[in-house]
């Protein structure tokens, strides 16, 4: 979870990084230069991780320099964006205008798969409150009210299969939603608490209302 945090950061400042040097090289410096000055300006953990992959690179080539610092980021899409850059840099291209494009379709590409995660947030969200939380607490009412244990009804074992039922439709729950989100390992560490959450609500509502 925390990986994937960083990660995003990273990506989302992106953009920035890409503005700042299609300008300082329009102002006709060099590549290199321009990182330096972006790489003090830029805040957050993508100045410094370049910042840092800089100054340990002064005895390596600049294109190892690019290379040391896209592995260091771990994002797939600063990889693509350093190595577009390489290319462009030994095929004397128009860097300046490479990289203000490049800014532009990360940072649609970025605000993209911002929206989509939050869309996708809410709907997971959603599915695990009404599984794990509506659910048991309906179901509980229903049995309580219509079999409570105060008039001598025996659903001992009734609410014990429930329960575990309400469990598991919990842990299920948490990883579709993991699943939709791309963040199944991540569900995985919340999946005890919500399966203790759901069966501790239908049994704690079953004594309340039933007795």
């Amino acid at each position: 979870m925390l990986e994937r945090k960083r990660r995003r950061s990273i990506e989302n400042a992106l953009p920035g990084l890409l503005e700042g040097l299609s300008d300082t090289v329009g102002a006709g410096r060099g590549i290199q230069e321009a990182m330096m000055e972006q790489s003090k300006n830029i805040q957050g953990t993508l100045g410094t991780l370049l910042l840092q992959t800089l100054e340990e690179s002064h005895s390596s080539s600049f294109e190892a320099a690019l290379s040391a610092f896209a592995a260091k980021t771990r994002s797939s899409q600063v990889q693509r964006v350093m190595v577009l850059i390489e290319t462009a840099i030994e095929q004397d291209a128009p860097l300046q205008q490479i990289l203000a494009d490049l800014s532009m379709d990360y940072e649609r590409l970025n605000d993209l798969m911002n929206t989509r995660e939050e869309e996708l947030l809410g709907r997971g969200l959603l599915i695990v409150m009404f599984v794990s939380i509506g659910l048991p607490v309906l179901i509980a009412f229903i049995v309580g009210l219509f079999a409570p244990a105060s008039s001598g009804f025996q659903i001992d074992s009734f609410n014990q299969t429930f329960s575990l039922f309400f469990g598991a439709a919990s842990a299920v729950a948490l990883g579709v939603s993991g699943r939709m989100l791309g963040r199944f390992k991540d569900a995985l560490w919340w999946m005890p608490m919500w399966v203790a959450l759901s069966m501790g609500l239908y049994l704690g509502a079953v004594v309340m209302i039933g007795g």
